[in-house]
């Protein structure tokens, strides 16, 4: 009885599973490789500027984030749609070896070799592990870097552009780089482009303009900002282009956040019911569309222009803002205050009428859209954005009870030309008909 026992349990003795070694140390590897990299992001380290886009944003915004015509860096690279571009960027490499060469001795060699004490700064950069062996990744930095500074140099002197290149002569290729080089997945860091704009400098660009005002002469070719504006953002610095174009649009004694209120801030209504409590919207003067103000009544916002170029530059920002951690939050602040201010295409045509928005996007319909889309599923703190005081300021405004009541019935009655002459005529039949009436009774009365 005890022998079969002791047999039945050596017959469910289950054979020990033998672990895959090789198997073993793929998944050792990856989980040393991206740790830190995760820690990083959680941490909010500045190192880690340039993001895939979340999912949820997407689905809102749709291709915004997508290059059309070049690939930059390594998220959309090989990319058989962007290929195109891709010899256009051995082109311009050559065209810049050429230069440097001749002037300077300078070789394709010296560009690798001096942004290889980079790459590892320059890998971190990046919210994902990029696949690629040293060789790999260097030559993508040098051949995507160098071809935006060559554009650069070539827009902000044409004569440096050859003859018959195609994207000088095409007139439709030039508001495609516009947008792709501020699209955030598009991006590469900017002290690589500085690396290598100071090793291509040429002996006549020592006293030219800086990487960054070079950079934004040639971005304001499309934003159309006053001259005197870009000239000051020689010494501006940023963590990538995006980041470089957004922070211009910062004023510079509003890039520390705000100190946090006492009391909770509130959302504010649309357009149209904060004229009904007698709330005014006026075009702001101020160098940026960020700087909005509430005095007396009055909301002042500077023009902001909404287009292909804006669109999708305003988006890519917000999703900057939303990835990384160690930055304000400006951009997405006004895009929620755009939001709060738009419920529908007549609140968008009051802003046209009032020349606070200039429309070449579409119908106002589409704007609202857009812009009711710009504002969905954001986070950020409202207390501390730095138009908290803004929104509670007109939050109480608008609560007043005085204010609803008397702008209410000058809505009602007075909202056009011809109910406010109605009331006026209406007014003097009223004044002469007591004085008729007065005059009638008076003598009687005496």
């Amino acid at each position: 009885m005890g022998t079969n026992s002791v047999e039945g349990e050596a017959s469910h003795v289950v054979t020990i599973w033998e672990v895959n070694k090789e198997r073993l140390a793929q998944m050792e590897k990856r989980i040393s490789d991206t740790t830190p990299q995760l820690l990083s992001i959680a941490a909010g380290r500045s190192t880690c500027c340039i993001f895939r886009v979340p999912q949820s944003l997407i689905d809102i915004n749709g291709r915004s984030y997508q290059p059309r015509i070049v690939s930059i860096g390594p998220y959309h690279r090989g990319q058989p749609k962007l290929q195109m571009m891709e010899e256009h960027k051995w082109r311009y490499l050559r065209s810049l070896l050429s230069r440097t060469k001749e002037a300077k001795g300078i070789t394709l060699e010296d560009y690798l070799k001096s942004i290889h004490p980079l790459e590892k700064d320059a890998r971190e950069c990046y919210s994902e592990n990029i696949h690629l062996g040293t060789d790999e990744f260097l030559e993508m930095m040098v051949l995507d870097g160098c071809f935006i500074l060559e554009l650069f140099r070539k827009v902000d002197n044409t004569k440096l552009f050859e003859p018959e290149d195609p994207i000088a002569t095409m007139a439709w290729i030039l508001p495609f780089f516009y947008r792709d080089f501020l699209r955030l997945e598009n991006q590469i860091p900017f002290f690589v482009l500085e690396r290598l704009f100071e090793t291509s400098k040429m002996p006549e660009e020592e006293s030219g303009p800086s990487l960054s005002l070079l950079a934004m002469r040639f971005f304001n070719n499309i934003m159309q900002r006053p001259d005197p504006i870009i000239e000051t953002c020689h010494d501006l610095k940023g963590l990538h282009l995006l980041d470089l174009v957004r922070s211009s649009f910062i004023p510079r004694d509003e890039e520390s956040p705000p100190h946090e209120v006492n009391t909770p801030t509130h959302i504010i209504h649309c357009v149209s019911k904060l004229r009904r409590s007698g709330i005014k919207l006026n075009p702001g003067k101020a160098e940026s569309f960020l700087v909005v103000n509430f005095r007396r009544g009055v909301i002042d916002m500077p023009t902001i222009t909404i287009d292909d170029f804006m669109s999708s530059f305003l988006v890519n920002c917000v999703a900057f803002e939303q990835c990384h951690n160690g930055g304000s939050k400006h951009f997405t602040t006004y895009a929620t205050f755009l939001d709060c201010l738009v419920n529908t295409a007549k609140d968008v045509e009051y802003l046209c009428d009032r020349n606070i928005v200039e429309n070449y996007f579409g119908t106002e319909a589409e704007v609202a859209r857009f812009i009711n889309n710009l504002g969905k599923d954001v986070a950020f703190d409202i207390n501390l954005c730095y138009l908290s005081k803004l929104f509670n300021d007109v939050h109480e405004y608008h609560g007043n009870s005085w204010h609803v009541q008397y702008a209410s019935f000058k809505y009602t009655y007075f909202k056009t030309p011809w109910s406010f002459i109605s009331a006026e005529i209406a007014l003097v039949l009223l004044v002469l008909s007591f004085l008729q009436t007065f005059y009638t009774i008076y003598p009687y009365y005496h």
